[in-house]
């Protein structure tokens, strides 16, 4: 605007009227095209002036913003975090090799299955006699002993003991333990010729296994779970123990061995071990003898 002023001015000029107004009418249509050149470069530029400069588009992909570098640092804290929770601890122990334990020596302990038990007990002598005259008896030696078990050191007393632990350990009830005594010489005279420590005493006891051995073996329950021990005492009758008409004692000693057989599906045919029982550990007497 300050410049069209001054255009104006200087085409109209100081004088009014006469030469000077002439001139002026002459300058003026000269000057108007001029002028309107003029008024509009300046709204151009006015107009130039107060519109705002765009600047250039930036492109995102090249620099990311400080908001998404922080977005991405924390990420990966995130993600570190996240791995080191979540990486697998071994809970796995290390332990040293096993040693092997050396192998034992020692048998384990079988009880063979043993419910029904005879205990019987003879009169007088004893087996090393019986086994000495075998023309006397003819049954202990030739049958009797190579089909059982003969313990030797054995006393009255061991084979009563082993009888009754047999019975209460071998196997499962019902177990029974049945007890027979050869019956003792006929008083006075009569039992004279059976008086222990005889020929006729030991040719008794000979008779009277021949007639209840069998009996005991030809049964079911020998055969399924039986055990036979014989063994020898001194039996007495009523009038030398002063006991009722009819009743008969049967003393057991363990003074002199006079030993004791086994007979039993479990026994040794024909053997004669060494061994002694042992009143506290019955069990293993019972496994080492019978299998």
């Amino acid at each position: 605007m300050l410049a069209l002023g001054v255009g104006v001015g200087a085409a109209i000029g100081p004088g009014v009227g006469g030469a000077d107004s002439t001139l002026a009418g002459e300058r003026l249509p000269l000057l108007l095209p001029m002028i309107a050149s003029l008024a509009r470069t300046g709204a151009g530029a006015h107009a130039s002036a107060s519109t705002p400069v765009q600047p250039p588009p930036v492109r995102t992909e090249a620099t990311p913003t400080r908001k998404k570098r922080r977005r991405t640092r924390k990420q990966a804290a995130r993600d570190d975090s996240t791995s080191a929770t979540t990486t697998p601890i071994s809970t796995s122990k290390t332990t040293a090799p096993a040693t092997k334990a050396p192998p034992s020596t020692t048998k384990p302990s079988t009880l063979p299955p043993v419910t029904s038990v005879w205990l019987i007990t003879l009169s007088g002598a004893t087996f090393a006699q019986a086994l000495t005259q075998p023309a006397t008896a003819p049954y202990i030696d030739s049958e009797l002993v190579p089909a059982g078990t003969l313990l030797s050191s054995w006393s009255a007393l061991d084979g009563d003991a082993f009888a009754s632990e047999a019975g209460l350990l071998g196997g499962t009830p019902p177990q029974t333990l049945d007890s027979i005594v050869q019956p003792p010489c006929p008083e006075g005279a009569t039992g004279a010729q059976c008086a222990p420590e005889t020929a006729d005493a030991l040719s008794a006891a000979d008779e009277f296994l021949k007639q209840t051995v069998p009996a005991i073996t030809s049964s079911a329950a020998y055969r399924a779970h039986g055990l036979i021990v014989i063994s020898f005492a001194t039996i007495d009758n009523a009038t030398a123990s002063s006991l009722p008409a009819g009743a008969s004692t049967a003393t057991l000693g363990s003074d002199e061995p006079a030993g004791v057989l086994l007979i039993s599906p479990f026994a040794k045919a024909g053997a004669r071990p060494a061994s002694t029982f042992d009143p506290t550990s019955p069990k293993q007497s019972l496994s080492g003898l019978l299998h």
